[in-house]
């Protein structure tokens, strides 16, 4: 169903036919307990569970240990996203080399930089941006969430549908201008997002001095698929040292170190908090690398498959559908 994660243990969402979702606690080798009956909470949310994270904590270690507890296969259950979200921050330009792309892709036909001034150009503004201690985070819609292994369906109007695969950080207590240094300790894990995002509808063309449109080219509904899982924080020993891939039809696009990151984990984290407060189930989205569509000159079309990975967090698989016209 996915590929293995790190630790002993990880949370997501299933549901066995088409029951209702419920919270799982879900080992590596296989096996998913449905936390509602565990817990004696039957309302019990993935959320719910983050509301209260480091009462949860210790109390799902001891049901991860415990064998005599009605495990279930995982095989045949249905994964969903495994949260919903109140909000998603999204972290723009974060990875050096891919916002070196993107500039030399979307090069006006006129400039007159030959491509390696362009990228020396781009090159500097990311130095600049580094020193001066600037994320750029923006929001984006619970709406668009949509499970690990659940078609795509790419809307008439998306002329170029483009995939971002990203490490997502879920946070585990309200944030509030918190610093760097204790930025992490609100992270309760771990998981996979792709952002997709439609790069025609980037730029407002009417308005340019406005600048990005973020609403309309990452927000339809189904534009980010998540999980499988999230992985608790104490698994992932370095979340600034994980490989992020993405295959497309079995062909790889995107295959980078969450080391080429411009700004951490903690580092947005603590930026976003400065502004908003990040609440429980919240998702911190950290950019995506480069490969994406617009560099290979390959967008998103019907029947795309995508496999994304990241290390210790397991893969997500999505096929991609034109959207039918009514």
């Amino acid at each position: 169903m996915s590929a293995p994660f790190a630790g002993p243990f990880a949370l997501g969402t299933l549901s066995a036919h088409d029951g209702a979702p419920f919270p799982a606690l879900v080992t590596s080798d296989g096996r998913a307990l449905d936390l509602r009956t565990a817990l004696d909470a039957p309302a019990l949310t993935v959320r719910g569970l983050l509301e209260d994270w480091a009462g949860a904590w210790p109390r799902l270690q001891a049901l991860a240990a415990d064998v005599s507890s009605d495990w279930q296969p995982l095989q045949g259950l249905r994964v969903h996203a495994p949260v919903e979200p109140r909000q998603v921050f999204q972290s723009g330009a974060n990875y050096r080399q891919h916002v070196i792309d993107l500039e030399v892709a979307h090069r006006s036909p006129d400039d007159p930089r030959t491509v390696e001034e362009a990228r020396a150009e781009i090159a500097a503004v990311m130095d600049r941006r580094a020193a001066e201690d600037l994320p750029y985070v923006f929001i984006g819609l619970s709406s668009a969430v949509t499970g690990p292994y659940d078609d795509v369906v790419l809307p008439a109007w998306a002329e170029q549908p483009d995939w971002e695969l990203e490490l997502a950080a879920v946070i585990g207590r309200p944030a509030y201008q918190v610093s760097v240094e204790e930025a992490l300790e609100y992270v309760a894990g771990y998981t996979i997002a792709n952002d997709l995002t439609d790069r025609a509808t980037v730029f407002r063309r009417d308005m340019k001095a406005i600048g990005t449109d973020w609403l309309r080219s990452k927000n339809a509904p189904g534009f980010t698929p998540l999980g499988p899982w999230i992985v608790p924080a104490e698994s992932i020993a370095d979340p600034g040292d994980l490989r992020v891939s993405l295959k497309l039809n079995g062909e790889t696009m995107q295959d980078e170190s969450t080391k080429d990151m411009i700004f951490g984990v903690a580092r947005i984290v603590s930026y976003a908090s400065q502004t908003a407060q990040l609440l429980p189930g919240d998702l911190v989205l950290t950019g995506s690398p480069a490969g994406n569509g617009m560099h290979w000159g390959r967008l998103l079309r019907d029947g795309d498959v995508m496999d994304g990975a990241i290390t210790g967090l397991g893969a997500q698989r999505t096929r991609c559908v034109a959207e039918q016209s009514s």
